[in-house]
């Protein structure tokens, strides 16, 4: 029971952290516009593609889902 509420403190702390951590610095990230984000403007037309936005996302988030699942 203690192993239990000791790993949900920690997660929790560790949330809080990153969250505040983007709020704080999240505006001065900037990270709409990444080598990789395809962006096209024709007349009225625009199409944003971010791919290098979303591969960064996804390894960040990969590598937080390994450190933090259980074993």
């Amino acid at each position: 029971m203690e192993k239990e509420l000791g790993r949900f403190l920690i997660i929790a702390g560790a949330t809080l952290a990153i969250l505040g951590a983007i709020l704080t610095w999240g505006p001065n990230l900037r990270l709409g516009r990444l080598p990789g984000d395809i962006s096209i403007s024709r007349g009225g037309l625009r199409i944003y593609i971010p791919l290098g936005t979303c591969l960064l996302v996804s390894v960040v988030l990969t590598v937080l889902a390994r450190i933090l699942s259980p074993r």
